[in-house]
C-alpha cells in the first residue's frame, strides 16, 4: 500500500533559554511514537543565539529530526521555507510546546486524505489558555469569513496545494494560516474532517496583542474580500469588531457552501451575535468601572 511522507514542521527561536527544551522533548518522543512510518521532523530555527543549536544537534544525530539554522522574518517565513525543504505530501505545523497525543493520528488523517483527495484536513484541538484552563477547539469552516476556524495545530495541509497558493503571506506574523484558510476556501480547495482531538497546543502569547490582531485582521479581510464587495473603513470595523458582514457580501460567501446554505447563514447569524452581546457587555462593565472611579 502507498504511503506517502508527510512533514511535520516545528519552527524554533531560543528554546532553550524560553525554558520550552522540555516541551521540545515531549513533542518529538511523542511524534516519534506515531504509527505512520513516513514522518519527517524538520526544526526551522531561527538562528538561535543561546543552547539550542546544541539540543537540535543532538537530536538530529539520534536520528530524530532534521534542521536547519538561518535567520527568518517571523514563523511564517521560516514555514515556507520549510517547505521547499519538505520531502512529505502532506505536511502539519507545530510550535516547540505541542503535541500529538494519539499515536494513530497521522496515520488515519493520511489514509482520509487519500481516500478523499483532500487539499487540507480540519480537525479538533485542545487549547490550554495562560491560566491553565483547557477548551476544545472544534473547526468552523462555514465562519471562515468572520473568524479564524482553526489553529494551524488543528490542519494538515497538501504541500502541493500551499506552493500553488503561493505559501504562507509571511507580512502577516501572527494570522497568515487565517489568510491561507480563507484563500483555500475561496480557491474551492477541498477539505475533510477528521473527528477526533489529536493535538494539543499552548494559546500563544501573540494573542495578547490585540492591537496587531485585529489590524491583521482588517488587512487580510480587505485584500481576499475587495474584488467582491467594497470594503470600506466602516464595513472592516464591523467585520473585525461584531464579525457583521453586509448581506450583498455574505450572499456571495454562501455561493462556496453550495451544499450548506442553511447552515451557512445559521451559523453566520449565531457568529454575530455571539460577537454583539459580547461587546455589549464589555461597554457595560466598561461604565461600571468608570462609575466607580
Amino acid at each position: 500500500m502507498y504511503e506517502p511522507d508527510v512533514t511535520i514542521i516545528i519552527p524554533t527561536y531560543n528554546i532553550v533559554e524560553e525554558g520550552y527544551a522540555d516541551d521540545f522533548t515531549l513533542m518529538l518522543r511523542l511524534l516519534d511514537k506515531q504509527t505512520y512510518p513516513n514522518v519527517e521532523h524538520l526544526v526551522m530555527d531561527n538562528a538561535s543565539t543561546d543552547e539550542t543549536p546544541i539540543l537540535l544537534k543532538d537530536y538530529k544525530n539520534k536520528g530524530y529530526i532534521n534542521f536547519l539554522s538561518a535567520p527568518d522574518n517571523g514563523k511564517y517565513d521560516a514555514i515556507n521555507n520549510a517547505l521547499y525543504k519538505a520531502r512529505g505530501k502532506y505536511v502539519g505545523i507545530l510550535s516547540c510546546d505541542d503535541f500529538f497525543h494519539d499515536i494513530t493520528a497521522i496515520a488515519d488523517i493520511v489514509n482520509l486524505m487519500e481516500t478523499e483527495n483532500a487539499d487540507f484536513c480540519c480537525y479538533p484541538t485542545y487549547y490550554i489558555q495562560e491560566d491553565f484552563s483547557v477548551f476544545q477547539y472544534v473547526p468552523s469552516l462555514l465562519n471562515v469569513f468572520q473568524v479564524n476556524p482553526c489553529p494551524h495545530q488543528g490542519v494538515f495541509y497538501r504541500k502541493e496545494t500551499l506552493m500553488n497558493l503561493g505559501n504562507f503571506d509571511a507580512k502577516f506574523k501572527i494570522l497568515a494560516d487565517y489568510d491561507m484558510m480563507i484563500r483555500m476556501i475561496m480557491n474551492k480547495c477541498s477539505a475533510v474532517y477528521y473527528d477526533n482531538t489529536c493535538v494539543t497546543c499552548h494559546e500563544p502569547l501573540s494573542i495578547k496583542r490585540t492591537v496587531q490582531l485585529e489590524a491583521e485582521a482588517r488587512h487580510i479581510y480587505y485584500k481576499n474580500y475587495k474584488s467582491l464587495y467594497n470594503m470600506t473603513d466602516e464595513v472592516l470595523d464591523r467585520l473585525v469588531t461584531l464579525s457583521e458582514i453586509p448581506k450583498p457580501l455574505l450572499d456571495r460567501f454562501a455561493t462556496y457552501f453550495p451544499e450548506d446554505n442553511e447552515l451557512f447563514y445559521q451559523r453566520y447569524q449565531e457568529m454575530y451575535d455571539m460577537r454583539a452581546e459580547g461587546m455589549r457587555l464589555q461597554r457595560q462593565e466598561d461604565r461600571m468601572n468608570r462609575w466607580q472611579r
